[in-house]
């Protein structure tokens, strides 16, 4: 199979890290990457802002850029949910390029679980790990199950890290509560983004974790700058760092 790995512009600029151990953690599992030099943003900073004609420009050349690939494969669930669920109304119902890209794109996490199915990773992380699942990927994705569905739990994310060796999961007092971020929401309700952002860092602290992970970078970048502002204990890791065996 071909994968077409498409890297969000914010972390292709802030997170080269995460990015890197994306591209790394595909090959561990022997997958035929490209990155498309040409990419770009997948429109969502413009579709929060209703920048609708902006939007659409970016869907059109996300879809006419990936639309050969056998697989889409990106580390975000944010960005995967956008062109899934919502490019939609710029393109016809039978537009076979969008209806291919929109059924052949997956979060990192999603596409190891399930498609290719991994029941063994050659990592080593001695840490104690706590998963924020983030909204987009948790719900949207159907990364794990939402407490308020009162449904067996399963986690796709937990069942990776717990491949790896010498882990420890640690189980959180509120499992899959909002982080803020909400991307344009940080900055047009700031008092409640914060807030928000610092109970879930509480969450982790009180339950003695070290590592926090996930699978979102946007959500992990918002509460890393409340780590960093207020000096707290904890280190923000993404899940493919983890899986890469980055230490």
């Amino acid at each position: 199979m071909k994968v077409g790995l498409f890297i969000p512009c914010f972390m292709n600029e802030l997170y080269p890290n995460s990015s890197m151990a994306t591209l790394k953690l595909l090959k561990k599992f022997d997958m035929d990457v490209e990155y498309p030099m040409d990419q770009t943003c997948c429109g969502q900073p413009m579709a929060n802002s209703g920048c609708s004609k902006d939007m659409k420009t970016l869907a059109l050349r996300f879809v006419d850029i990936f639309k050969e690939y056998d697989y889409i494969v990106a580390p975000t669930g944010s960005c995967v949910t956008m062109v899934k669920d919502h490019y939609k109304p710029f393109f016809d119902e039978d537009d076979k390029d969008y209806n291919k890209v929109k059924t052949s794109i997956y979060e990192v996490c999603e596409f190891l679980h399930d498609i290719i199915k991994v029941e063994k990773i050659d990592s080593y992380f001695p840490h104690k790990v706590g998963v924020h699942n983030s909204c987009h990927g948790h719900r949207g994705l159907k990364l794990g199950s939402p407490s308020e569905l009162n449904i067996p739990k399963n986690n796709k994310l937990k069942n990776l890290l717990n491949l790896v060796e010498g882990i420890e999961i640690v189980e959180l007092n509120r499992d899959d509560e909002c982080c803020g971020f909400g991307g344009t929401f940080s900055v047009t309700e700031e008092d409640i983004s914060v807030a928000m952002g610092k109970d879930r860092i509480k969450d982790h602290i009180d339950s003695h974790v070290e590592i926090m992970t996930g699978a979102d970078m946007s959500c992990l970048m918002h509460m890393q700058g409340l780590v960093n502002r207020e000096n707290k204990p904890l280190k923000i890791m993404h899940i493919t760092e983890i899986l890469a065996g980055e230490v």
